[in-house]
């Protein structure tokens, strides 16, 4: 769950992207997994889904490779987008999911990035 004011809006990286709406200086928390709001499933919970369901999870949810569960943020946080020099870091990683922060102040309107190698199994084939 998102732990700052964001908004969403055209990204110049890919489609739509995931901005701050408030200064975020470095340091501060910005997301963390949430049980009872963010969700994980299984490749065999999605198996059950229909196949569109199935393509539009996979499209919006990261793969933890510790727990090879798919992640699933219910809120604007699926609107993060890559960079190989990102603004926010994935810090406390282990077999749950870890806590994104600010990795250099963040100004009010500057799009939050991060570099999905680093916390997503599946972009390892994808970017």
């Amino acid at each position: 769950m998102l732990l700052i004011k964001t908004k969403i809006g055209p990204s110049s990286i890919h489609g739509i992207g995931l901005f701050a709406d408030q200064f975020i200086a470095k340091g501060t928390p910005i997301w963390e997994f949430t049980e009872g709001f963010d969700i994980k499933v299984s490749e065999k919970d999605l198996e059950k889904l229909s196949k569109h369901a199935r393509e539009w999870f996979y499209q919006s949810a990261y793969l933890n490779p510790q727990s090879n569960q798919y992640v699933l943020c219910c809120d604007n946080a699926r609107f993060y987008n890559h960079s190989e020099n990102p603004n926010t870091s994935c810090v406390d990683f282990q077999e749950e999911e870890g806590t994104d922060v600010a990795a250099k102040d963040i100004q009010m309107g500057e799009e939050l990035t991060i570099d999905y190698l680093t916390f997503d199994a599946k972009s390892l084939t994808e970017i």
